[in-house]
């Protein structure tokens, strides 16, 4: 530590410890920003995105994503094509997400938006996954309607606070990049502690015993419900709902014809529609071929985990240099990034890399931070756009349509990658043409490029709609769409006093 006599205004010194203060302010660093996006926006809301996104999607999604490929392997012995496209399937739910969205948009339960819109969530979750883990010989199509049942109550949840998100990007712009970051930095963490325990629980319990388990985020998801912080506006007339749905259909319809709304839009589907998603392949061959590494669950687990620490990074970079660039030379050089990634894959799997001398666990950890890393960058600036591609009075609705396109561009590319190994005859035992179906995603990884100038120019924090998509021209209007929309409130002298 170094130790400096500073000289006051009042003819005083003091004397500073500079190695201290620094570890201070990486220690407390991140505990004033949560400070201070808990006095902006609400403690009940920062408490929501972490617990959503880093308990019940992060962690929650980690340890279910390593259950279900063991439980479709091993249990339910299906091809990996066949559980590319199956699980693809329980990705539904999140197509619909305009449903939920125009759901907690009009209409209210009791009186609130969106606390019982989390509490049925959570209850849904835990009903479908104790099915799963306690059924013994479920049949194939069960099971799968089960796990979709999850993933819709992981979506209602999704949709909830993102409608939040969405509305306090509007009313905060300067802080939407922080909003993103929380939520990135959240779902990194939860990713990497349910990645480093999923081999462990998936060994000592099994992949059944691990959907028991998850009963727990989701019994968590309620209880964001329980405490979250929103009026309540009484004597709410449910004559009225289907005028609200058709206004919010027109809303839409008519933001939608906005080209600065389907361009970006229609950008976002095709990049994650051509990145082809054989990962299911790579994962039968990581842990049955004969010339694959034979990783054991606890080590499948121990590296995914590992690689989480790049979706961390990622976050972190971005928040501290790359929040302030431009879209499109951000989405430019992260989808170059992202294509030149994937041959890391196709060194491993053609075994280059033992030539080279590097052992598998070392080279495998390496690649999975580096995709995770680059996967992270390549998302999160198109997360920023989605959220200020969102109008007044239909935010949630708005940004789960927009969320419901990327997801119909992840279930095309599951689907894609399914047809690429049945097409190739990549099957269980079977991984001679594997290679091929690696640099074929890698090469359609480089195609949105060509669609480029779909993004806008603009810079993160100054891009905005029209004002006649807004509605900004107008302050009694933004006075009764707040009060319609029953969002989070500002309580900064609440939270004080607390």
């Amino acid at each position: 530590m170094v130790v400096e006599e500073q000289n006051l205004e009042n003819g005083g010194s003091v004397h500073v410890v500079k190695g201290e203060s620094h570890f201070r302010n990486v220690v407390w660093g991140p505990v004033r920003w949560l400070k201070m996006l808990a006095s902006e926006l609400h403690w009940s809301f920062v408490f929501g995105v972490v617990s959503l996104y880093g308990i019940n999607q992060g962690l929650g999604g980690s340890l279910g994503r390593v259950a279900t490929e063991y439980y479709m392997k091993d249990v339910q012995k299906v091809q990996p094509s066949e559980s590319q496209a199956l699980t693809a399937i329980t990705k539904i739910p999140w197509i619909i997400k305009p449903l939920w969205g125009i759901l907690t948009d009009v209409l209210p339960i009791f009186g609130f938006h969106r606390r019982p819109y989390f509490i049925l969530a959570g209850m849904l979750g835990v009903v479908s996954l104790l099915f799963i883990s306690l059924h013994s010989n479920l049949h194939l199509y069960l099971a799968l309607l089960w796990m979709t049942i999850s993933s819709a109550a992981m979506a209602i949840a999704d949709v909830t606070i993102d409608a939040c998100i969405a509305y306090n990007s509007i009313k905060h712009p300067s802080l939407a990049s922080d909003m993103q970051s929380l939520c990135s930095l959240s779902n990194s963490i939860g990713a990497l502690l349910g990645f480093f325990m999923s081999g462990i629980l998936v060994h000592l319990v099994g992949s059944k015993g691990v959907f028991g388990l998850l009963t727990f985020p989701f019994g968590l998801v309620s209880v964001v419900g329980i405490v979250f912080s929103e009026p309540h506006v009484p004597g709410f007339s449910y004559k009225q709902v289907n005028q609200k749905f058709t206004d919010a259909g027109k809303a839409m319809w008519k933001t939608m014809k906005c080209s600065d709304v389907w361009r970006p839009s229609l950008y976002m589907y095709i990049s994650l529609a051509l990145g082809f998603n054989i990962h299911e392949g790579l994962f039968y061959w990581f842990t049955d071929s004969k010339n694959g590494p034979l990783f054991a669950q606890e080590t499948v687990g121990f590296i995914l985990s590992i690689g989480s620490i790049g979706s961390i990074l990622a976050a972190t970079l971005y928040q501290l240099v790359l929040k302030d660039h431009p879209f499109r030379s951000l989405c430019l050089w992260t989808q170059l990034l992202f294509a030149l990634s994937g041959m890391l894959d196709l060194i491993l799997v053609l075994r280059l890399n033992l030539k080279f001398g590097l052992p598998d666990y070392l080279f495998i950890v390496v690649d999975e931070i580096v995709s995770q890393m680059i996967g992270r960058l390549k998302w999160m600036p198109l997360l920023v756009l989605t959220s200020k591609l969102c109008p007044h009075g239909i935010e949630g609705t708005f940004f789960a349509l927009l969320m419901s396109i990327d997801n119909a561009g992840l279930m095309t590319s599951s689907w894609l990658g399914g047809v690429l190994l049945h097409v190739l005859k990549v099957t269980r035992t079977e991984f001679g043409n594997l290679w091929l179906a690696v640099l074929i995603r890698n090469v359609m990884r480089v195609s949105p490029l060509f669609v480029l100038f779909l993004i806008p120019k603009g810079d993160q924090n100054s891009f905005k709609l029209p004002d006649e998509i807004m509605d900004e021209d107008s302050d009694e209007e933004d006075e009764k769409e707040g009060t319609r929309n029953l969002e989070l409130a500002s309580l900064v002298q609440a939270v004080d006093r607390r």
